[in-house]
């Protein structure tokens, strides 16, 4: 029988003709516990001028698995010209990035484990090829490290919602949300998680409820948010698969036959006591309630979220943030603790699931100098003007400079008409007035456009209800119009406006 010569194979024929063998032959099944060539990060997005290119995504040769989507271990080979534990730097970074406890690398003549959870005494040793852990070692040594024993190991191996479209969480959306179920299963009751407004927080939340709605740990949920747009998306999208278990309170009606609740905070509460029909439901109607965009209030000691959270304090809360607040008044880490995950703007530009943004920077001279009136000048409706100095913080809160607010919109045309004209765009005022300003100033720079279609610069906010009918179409990939927002406070958070340049 011909030897093969293993310095003359490529590392891709070492991991055919040596690691697949050898992980098999421990037990690994080869069509769910095993994957090969694993990309799990896009690769950043370079921009220069007009040209992009993405760099290099990270990839691990082996993911191995317990379940699907409950990683344990991660093996990077090399070919047999490097030593055996060649790979095992490499294979840490990608192993600390995925949250996996164990670590192999390899060249095909034996393994050298890392093992993170340092449960055995050493952090690396070598295994012969034909010693490779089969999947309950590993999964022993991985529940020792997390905390999982007998009466929690059913909710920590329940399944995840998968269907037709192929859609699977993405590597730091795992991490979220085996960190939340193995906290909980531990008997964690508050829980923070940040991620970076863009990261999929509302899908994220709904792999969470699933699995421990699946799993029956936890039977009625709620979940709120603070905008109307949030919700609405967040039954019709991510929360679909709940199908008639689920319902969106409103009209102020406390329906108690449901098992998986939406709410604006703000249809459950009020000033008035009558409003509070969250006390229609009795405090342990709940065993979960999520909170999304944790950092505006839900955590300040007199808003109406904290009145929630306190009155269903026997069911575990959950809240997910982009930006966990720190004052003096208002702290998320106070009231939930620690988050348990966090993943920044920073490793989402980093990773290529954000693009980068381009600062383009505009000075106004009266931005940078200040305004002050001439004495006893008369603003247009013939009021004396207060003789003093305005500055930014007052331009379009205090003051109006009509001229600034047609030059605004000027600069914004420009720079459209030298990138491209239907890019989708939001501009943000400062209130309802200011966005209807800054609307009518756009009109007019942009009136062959207008001409074309009067749904070309929309105000949406939350106070005109044709605007509102239009943010669906802003958000829309399809649909052309409207192109420019003008908005105050209905978009600063949490849209999935995937069209938005």
């Amino acid at each position: 029988m011909e030897t093969v010569n293993k310095k003359t194979l490529s590392e891709r024929d070492i991991c055919t003709k040596y690691v697949t063998p050898a992980i098999v032959q421990a037990g690994w099944n080869l069509f769910n516990q095993i994957q090969e060539e694993v990309t799990f990060t896009k690769g950043r997005v370079m921009v220069k001028g007009r040209l992009w290119s993405r760099g290099e995504s990270k990839r691990t040769d082996f993911l191995l698995s317990y379940k699907p989507n409950i990683p344990v271990a991660i093996i990077e080979a090399k070919d047999n010209n490097h030593g055996i534990g060649d790979g095992m730097q490499q294979a840490l970074v990608y192993a600390e990035m995925m949250d996996v406890p164990f670590v192999y690398s390899t060249n095909g003549d034996a393994f050298i484990e890392h093992d993170r959870t340092a449960m055995a005494g050493q952090l690396e040793r070598e295994l012969p090829l034909d010693a490779f852990p089969s999947p309950e070692e590993l999964w022993r040594r991985y529940c020792a490290w997390k905390g999982i024993d007998e009466t929690n190991k059913q909710i920590v191996t329940q399944d995840y919602y998968t269907d037709s479209s192929g859609k699977i969480p993405r590597y730091y959306q795992l991490v979220a949300i085996n960190r939340t179920i193995e906290a909980i299963a531990r008997g964690q009751n508050r829980i923070l998680l940040v991620m970076a407004t863009g990261t999929g927080k509302t899908f994220t939340a709904f792999q969470i409820i699933w699995r421990l709605w699946k799993s029956r740990t936890k039977k009625r949920i709620l979940y709120l948010a603070d905008r109307n747009i949030l919700i609405d998306q967040t039954k019709t999208n991510d929360f679909k698969p709940f199908g008639s278990t689920m319902t969106k309170i409103e009209n102020r009606n406390a329906d108690k036959s449901y098992e998986i609740y939406l709410s604006l905070y703000q249809a459950v509460s009020g000033p008035e006591e009558w409003k509070n029909i969250y006390k229609q439901f009795s405090p342990d109607f709940f065993d979960l309630v999520i909170v999304d965009e944790c950092h505006r209030g839900s955590a300040a000691e007199d808003s109406a979220w904290r009145e929630i959270l306190e009155y269903f304090s026997s069911a575990t809360q959950i809240g997910m943030t982009a930006t966990p607040k720190e004052t003096k008044d208002v702290s998320n880490i106070h009231y939930f603790g620690e988050p348990i995950y966090t993943y920044s703007l920073k490793q989402g530009i980093d990773d290529g699931f954000l693009a980068p943004y381009k600062v383009v920077r505009i000075d106004i001279d009266k931005d940078l100098t200040g305004w002050r009136p001439e004495k006893g000048k008369l603003d247009k409706y013939g009021v004396e003007i207060e003789d003093r100095i305005y500055n930014q913080i007052d331009f379009d809160r205090t003051l109006v400079l009509e001229q600034r607010t047609r030059l605004v919109a000027k600069k914004i045309s420009e720079f459209l008409k030298a990138t491209n004209r239907f890019d989708k765009t939001i501009v943000f005022c400062e209130d309802i007035d200011h966005a209807e300003r800054m609307r009518q100033a756009l009109v007019n720079e942009n009136g062959d456009c207008v001409a074309q279609n009067r749904k070309y610069v929309m105000r949406i906010t939350g106070d005109n209800e044709e605007g509102k009918k239009e943010l669906d179409n802003f958000i829309l990939p399809e649909s052309l119009y409207p192109v420019i927002a003008t908005t105050s406070k209905l978009m600063n958070t949490g849209v999935d406006a995937q069209t938005c340049k």
